[in-house]
This record gives structure tokens, C-alpha cells and sequence, in this order.
């Protein structure tokens, strides 16, 4: 009996706290599966972490990587640039799991498919493919026009456990149909109107990691290729070496450690796209990334520098322009931990980098953008930042920082206008002012950040994250869709001998500034738009709730049902673009 009251008390606990943030925000389907090393910024309890079989050696093992697949399942429904999916189903910790195929159906016509399947061959080498697709059919009753979206991937992935070392490489294909049914500001002239967007993604990644950090680390390579409904074509590739020599001792000092790392870091971006203007825009960057530590116990000091040697050509067809930037960076890196006890751990330190902005981040971002951007690269000068870090018993995990940094050319999107204002103009998909485009400012942004993490029970998991950022421009007030504050609140709690898991995940955001157009007919001419932009609009700030619960009726089937925007709030996540309500999605899973 006590058991029973313990159980429904453990759970009214996890869904009443994340209660607490409920105006709802949507969440997405996240096709990626992560296949390469992760450092989380909180480790899980240390009793939590499972071992990967074979590997590391000793050599590593005090630091080991996370190499382990992350199956991400449908969250909610359409892309949002402010969450990226959150995984809340609960996870099986069976060896067999790894195997599995799982079927969900719920309101608004959704369809939940995902699967993976893998298999170990002789000479350790794991073999495997997985398959996700998601689709609904939007918001009929809100819309007379198309809102309906699907997503689907397919990959499949190779690891070998070598003596030497780990090889991966995975390749998959992913598809997103959608539409720019985010229209605001007129209304089209027949529901029948073509709003469709396809974005497809072809991806190929490789990387191999040395047991020993002798001279040669790791060594990894990535490659992208997207197209677009609108005929934009972008390649991406990206190699990276780490040379290391780590675990240097000194005589004098029998208690410090001393790393050396040499990164070599080759990227490009080529970019071209036939709408509108049509910008054209291709990066050649090429990093060299040196860096000293010197660790005695939990404290370090890590000196290095970044040296970045960029290669830049933007073209605009319609205007005929073309410039050419040859430029050298050099950015500082320092960190330094104080480790006064695993409670608390004092850190602070500078760095700074260049970011190749591409087509395919932004769509990640923002899946609503004309198909026609300006690309440039991102530079953060400096940021400085310190904080306090520490594990508390095995209990609880927290990290609190705090910085401040000057950035060049910072990303954000803004609305777009109307491409042409005759009132009778047969229309495309991207020309009811429904789209938008990237924006580059300089300037400084302030931030504070607090994560903890809180294993109150061997069953029970909670974890909870707060983030603040505060840009200030040179050329705007405000900038657009970065929210003051962003938080989250989550849980997980297994029951009846881990046969019931149960999931929760809340998060919130503040207020966000955005521009809009209105747009009334020309008096003196009818059939011309006249257009008022309002550079100060605001899209409301959300809270997002969703639980999840999945049931073992047996070692090899399972049952599931997910719960999104379980508040019924049609709030935006772009200007125009509204969400689904409350979502539920049942199905069943079969583990083999």
C-alpha cells in the first residue's frame, strides 16, 4: 500500500511541476540521429551512464565520448527555430531495444512511423539503418488554404571497433514537404492556392577516433548536399583533424598533467539560388586551432588560440554585383577551473570563432524562408564568461555562468513585404508575405545561463534550464525572434520494475519582436497594394507542456502514447504561422 501511495505521489509530482509552465510551445521533428561524440554540458549520474561495449580502453576511459545512437521521436508538429524537438519518451534500457520499429496515429491526421535495425558482424563491426516519418494534416479549421506537412528520413550508419580505433561513417536522405501557409496580411483568392516547399538533404559523414591520444586524435569528415522546390542548390563539406599529445607528466610536479592539441580545420559552403535576386555566395575557410592544458586533479588551465584564414565571394545576379573578401581572423581561447571540491567548481575564461552560416542552418531555424538569402559568416570577436559548477552527492548536478561578448554580422530573421503589389497577380508560393529572410547586425550580447539536474530516487529524474540573452545592435533596436528568456522543466519516472515509463517536458519563452506588413489597396490606383511596415510587432511568448508514457506488456512489445500542446494554444512561432492544438498520438512499438 505504501508503495502505491509512493507511486501516484512521484507522479502527480512530475506532471503538477511541469504544470507550471503551460501557455504552450510547439516542438518538432528532429530527423537527425546524433552519431558522433556529444559532450552533454551536465553528465548524467555517473550510476546512469551506460558503457559501450569494447570501448574506450583505458586509455580513455576517463572521459569516455557517447557514441550511442539517440533515437529522437516525434514531438509536436510544425519547425520552430526556438526548440528543437524534445525527446520525452521513455527509453527501455534493454539490450534488445537497440532493434525496434514503432507505428503511432492521433488528431489532426497525424502519422508516426520510426524504426532502426542493426546487427554486429565478425570483427566487432556494427551494421544498421533507420527510417522516421511524420506527417499531418495541419490546421484545416483555422486555414482555408493547405497547412499540411510531412517529414521523412532514411539512413543507415557503419561502426567498426578496430585496435587501433572506432570508425563511423553514416549517410542518410531526408525529405521535408511543407507550406508557407503563414499568410497575415491578405487574403489569397482561391483556397486552391500553391503554397508547397520541399527541401531535400543528403548527407555523408565519416569519423575516426584513435583509442591512444598519440599525435594523431581523431579524424572526422562531413559532407551535405540540399535542394530545394525553387531550384536553390547548396554543398556543404567539412574536414577536421585533432593532432594531441595528451597525459604529459613533469618531473618537478608529480601531481600536473600536461595536453597538448593542434586542431586542422578545412570547411566550405557553396551556395546558389534562382529566385528573386538570385544570390549566389561560396566560403572557403581554413582554421588552425592550437591549445595547452595543464591539469593537477579537477583543476586545468587551457591557453590556445584560433587562427581563421577566410575566402569569401558573394554575387547578386539581378544587380550584377560581386565581391571578393580575403580575410585573416585570430581569436582567443583561455579557460581556467578552480575544483574546490566536487561541490563547487569555480570556471571562467575567453573565446571567440567564425561560423559559416549556409542555407541548410538556416532552414533549421526557420523553415519559412524565400527561397533567395544573403549569406555571411558570423564573428564572435570575444565572449567572455565564468561560472560555477559541482555535483552534489551524486544527487544533483548544476552549472550557473554568466558572459558577455562582441559579435560581427549576427544572424536573425526578419518578414518579408510583398515581392509584387498588383492586386491580380497570379502569385507564387512565397509572395503573400509569408516568408522571411536572414538579417546581419554587429554588436554585443549579454547572457546568464543555470542547468541542474536532480536524482532524488534511483527511478526518478528531474532537470530544469534557464537561459537569458540580451542583444544590443549597432543598426536595429531590437532584434528579431530571440526570445529575452528562455527556460525548461522536465522529468522521467519508471514504475512497476521499469515496465511503465513516464515522460515530461515543459518550456518556456518570453516575448518576441518581429516586423509586419499591412497592406490596403491604392486609392488612386486599385489594382496596387500599398504596404505600412510595423518594425516593433510582437509574437506572444509561450509555455509548452508534454508528457509522455510508454508500458512493456511484454519484452518485445510496448504500447505508447504522446501528449503535445496540451493546453490547446494556437500561438505562433513565426508571424502567421500558428501552431496545432492538443495533440495525442497512440501507437505501439515492436522490439526485436
Amino acid at each position: 500500500m505504501n508503495k502505491r501511495i509512493q507511486h501516484i505521489f512521484l507522479i502527480g509530482l512530475l506532471f503538477s511541476s511541469t504544470a507550471v509552465f503551460s501557455q504552450i510551445k510547439d516542438e518538432t521533428l528532429i530527423l537527425d540521429r546524433k552519431r558522433e561524440p556529444e559532450v552533454k554540458k551536465i553528465e548524467k549520474k555517473k550510476t546512469s551512464i551506460e558503457a559501450e561495449k569494447n570501448y574506450p580502453p583505458e586509455e580513455k576511459s576517463a572521459n569516455p565520448p557517447a557514441y550511442n545512437i539517440t533515437n529522437v521521436p516525434a514531438s509536436s508538429d510544425f519547425k520552430t527555430s526556438l526548440i528543437q524537438g524534445e525527446d520525452i519518451s521513455p527509453k527501455f534500457e534493454a539490450e534488445n531495444q537497440n532493434n525496434y520499429f514503432q507505428l503511432g496515429m492521433g488528431n489532426y491526421g497525424k502519422i508516426l512511423a520510426d524504426g532502426l535495425i542493426s546487427t554486429t558482424l565478425e570483427n566487432d563491426m556494427e551494421v544498421g539503418a533507420d527510417v522516421h516519418f511524420l506527417s499531418t494534416n495541419g490546421l484545416k479549421k483555422v486555414y482555408d488554404w493547405n497547412s499540411k506537412q510531412s517529414s521523412a528520413n532514411v539512413g543507415a550508419f557503419l561502426n567498426s571497433y578496430g585496435e587501433l580505433g572506432k570508425f563511423s561513417v553514416n549517410a542518410d536522405y531526408g525529405l521535408n514537404d511543407y507550406n508557407y501557409y503563414g499568410i497575415y496580411a491578405l487574403t489569397p483568392a482561391s483556397s486552391n492556392v500553391d503554397l508547397r516547399q520541399k527541401t531535400n538533404r543528403f548527407k555523408v559523414n565519416g569519423y575516426y577516433d584513435f583509442y591512444s591520444n598519440e599525435i594523431l586524435n581523431d579524424v572526422r569528415l562531413k559532407s551535405s548536399f540540399l535542394s530545394d522546390h525553387f531550384g536553390a542548390k547548396e554543398s556543404q563539406a567539412e574536414v577536421l583533424v585533432n593532432l594531441s599529445k595528451h597525459g604529459v607528466e613533469f618531473p618537478s610536479f608529480d601531481d600536473v598533467r600536461f595536453n597538448a592539441d593542434f586542431g586542422i580545420k578545412l570547411e566550405t559552403v557553396k551556395s546558389d539560388f534562382d529566385l528573386l535576386e538570385k544570390n549566389s555566395s561560396q566560403f572557403l575557410n581554413a582554421t588552425l586551432a592550437p591549445k595547452m592544458t595543464f591539469f593537477k586533479g579537477d583543476s586545468y588551465l587551457m591557453i590556445g588560440s584560433d587562427f581563421s584564414f577566410l575566402n569569401a565571394k558573394n554575387s547578386n545576379v539581378l544587380l550584377g554585383d560581386q565581391v571578393k573578401n580575403n580575410k585573416t581572423y585570430w581569436f582567443p581561447k583561455a579557460e581556467v577551473q578552480f575544483a574546490a571540491a566536487d561541490e563547487f567548481k569555480f570556471y571562467g575564461g575567453i573565446t571567440g570563432g567564425l561560423h559559416l552560416n549556409s542555407y541548410a542552418d538556416l532552414l533549421e531555424q526557420n523553415p519559412y524562408l524565400v527561397s533567395d538569402q544573403e549569406l555571411r559568416a558570423t564573428e564572435t570577436k570575444y565572449k567572455f564568461y565564468f561560472g560555477l559548477r559541482g555535483d552534489i552527492d551524486q544527487q544533483i548536478k548544476y552549472d550557473f555562468s554568466a558572459g558577455f561578448g562582441k559579435m560581427n554580422d549576427i544572424l536573425f530573421f526578419k518578414a518579408n513585404d510583398l515581392f509584387n503589389y498588383d492586386v491580380d497577380y497570379n502569385r507564387p508560393a512565397y509572395d503573400f508575405a509569408n516568408t522571411f529572410s536572414s538579417v546581419y547586425d554587429n554588436g554585443t550580447v549579454s547572457e546568464a545561463k543555470a542547468s541542474i539536474q536532480y536524482f532524488p530516487l534511483a527511478n526518478l529524474s528531474l532537470d530544469a534550464e534557464v537561459n537569458f540573452e540580451k542583444y544590443n545592435l549597432d543598426n536595429n533596436d531590437n532584434i528579431y525572434y530571440k526570445p529575452l528568456i528562455k527556460a525548461s522543466l522536465g522529468g522521467k519516472y519508471s514504475m512497476l520494475d521499469k515496465k511503465l515509463n513516464l515522460g515530461a517536458k515543459a518550456i518556456f519563452g518570453s516575448d518576441q519582436t518581429t516586423n509586419s506588413f499591412e497592406l490596403n489597396n491604392d486609392g488612386i490606383n486599385p489594382n496596387s497594394y500599398i504596404s505600412t511596415q510595423n518594425i516593433n510587432n510582437k509574437v506572444g511568448g509561450f509555455a509548452d507542456l508534454n508528457l509522455s508514457a510508454e508500458y512493456k506488456v511484454h519484452k518485445n512489445f510496448s504500447i505508447f502514447a504522446l501528449g503535445n500542446n496540451l493546453l490547446n494554444t494556437q500561438y505562433q512561432t513565426y508571424k502567421g504561422y500558428k501552431v496545432l492544438g492538443a495533440q495525442i498520438v497512440g501507437g505501439v512499438k515492436i522490439s526485436f
